[in-house]
């Protein structure tokens, strides 16, 4: 099944505070946007991501690494933008989509799944929770007029997962100008069998001031930090330049490997893998395997990064140190860490590369080959 995810991120978001649109202000290390944005990114199961935000946010979205092609502008209320949304889509249409509030973040790999199964039994399903507390009626005052009985009521949450066709269908039907509490009213009121998921109290919504707080202390604090190392090395042969952290680099060598030697990449896979006690990288991606033959090192990356996200653990820091004579990587090494942090959504100022020689000994110092070490840590659940 082919999937697509539509994260809502038009909203100003003016009740949080903070001077800025609430989606993109700070939640622990990155803005809260970026929560979800990593979260669908790093699913298996969804092929495409679109985000929805307001038309002067483009300079922000790209300092997520949000490409021009990945984002729509939104429309003035939340039903208009996943309109726009659905008809962005249509020309290549998913066969299910994920609708998903980014004042949400808290979106979790086992939710994803979750949800998309759900959708082999019906048109659409979403996360909800019941309602413990009492509920009461009151009137413009606050003064209680009624008792409402709890049986049945359900606190629906989001993403809210779709067939894709009927949906398009069901927005396609509805006024311009209709405005609708969900999504999951709409295909109601299209006559889409809807079912529901266990939410998680964990895809609480931001929308006060302090709801930053409480999203922080779900998100960021506690946990346990588990910190995981790896080592590669790759020898010299032909060839016109090296690949390191996914960074082509002049030099009168090439390295030998079965996938693209990139060592730097090959020893943080085996660092994230360690930290999630994932074994490394030969049990996922086996050298004998000829799919893998002169594969990209990212696709390694992403898989380690998302087998972290999959067990609800947070990647808070990377660190890798590349050892040789030549080439140079202090010309290279902020495109390095660029380009680490763009593949695994992470900030700039998480991500550290560096390099060392070792004053000519060993088969490093002969040239023959380099190497890499690399440390990662990780926060998991408590």
């Amino acid at each position: 099944m082919k999937i697509a995810a539509l994260i809502v991120a038009a909203g100003r978001g003016e009740r949080a505070g903070g001077g800025i649109p609430k989606q993109f202000r700070l939640l622990g290390d990155k803005p809260m946007l970026a929560w979800s944005v990593d979260a669908v990114r790093a699913s298996p199961l969804i092929g495409r991501v679109l985000v929805a935000a307001g038309p002067d946010d483009g300079e922000r979205l790209e300092a997520l690494g949000v490409a021009r092609d990945s984002w729509i502008e939104g429309g003035k209320t939340r039903t208009e933008s996943v309109r726009r949304g659905l008809e962005a889509l249509a020309s290549d249409p998913p066969d299910a989509i994920l609708i998903h509030d980014a004042a949400r973040p808290g979106l979790s790999q086992a939710m994803i799944e979750r949800l998309c199964k759900a959708l082999a039994d019906v048109q659409a399903t979403a996360p909800a929770l019941a309602v413990a507390d009492a509920l009461k009626s009151a009137d413009a005052e606050r003064l209680v007029t009624d008792d409402v009985s709890r049986v049945g009521v359900w606190r629906v949450q989001t993403p809210q997962a779709f067939h894709f066709a009927p949906l398009l269908e069901a927005f396609r039907s509805t006024e311009a100008n209709a405005a609708f509490d969900d999504d999951l009213a709409i295909a109601r009121a299209a006559g889409m069998s809807v079912r529901l998921v266990d939410g998680d109290a964990q895809l609480m919504k931001v929308t006060m001031p302090e709801d930053f707080s409480l999203a922080e202390r779900l998100l960021c604090g506690g946990g346990t930090p588990c910190v995981g190392t790896g080592f590669d090395a790759h020898r010299f042969g032909p060839g016109d330049h090296v690949t390191l952290c996914g960074v082509r680099i002049p030099h009168d060598k090439g390295l030998v490997g079965h996938s693209d030697a990139d060592a730097a990449w090959h020893a943080l896979t085996d660092a994230i893998l360690g930290a999630a006690g994932e074994g490394d990288i030969g049990d996922h991606f086996p050298p004998t395997d000829p799919q893998w033959r002169g594969a990209d090192s990212g696709v390694f990356l992403r898989h380690a990064a998302a087998l972290v996200s999959r067990a609800g653990g947070r990647l808070t820091h990377v660190d890798v140190t590349v050892i040789c004579e030549h080439p140079k990587v202090k010309p290279h090494r902020e495109a390095m860490r660029v380009r680490t942090a763009e593949l695994l959504g992470m900030p700039l100022s998480r991500v550290s590369v560096k390099a060392t020689t070792t004053e000519r000994l060993g088969f490093l110092g002969r040239e023959e080959g380099l190497a890499a070490q690399a440390a990662a840590t990780v926060v998991f659940p408590a």
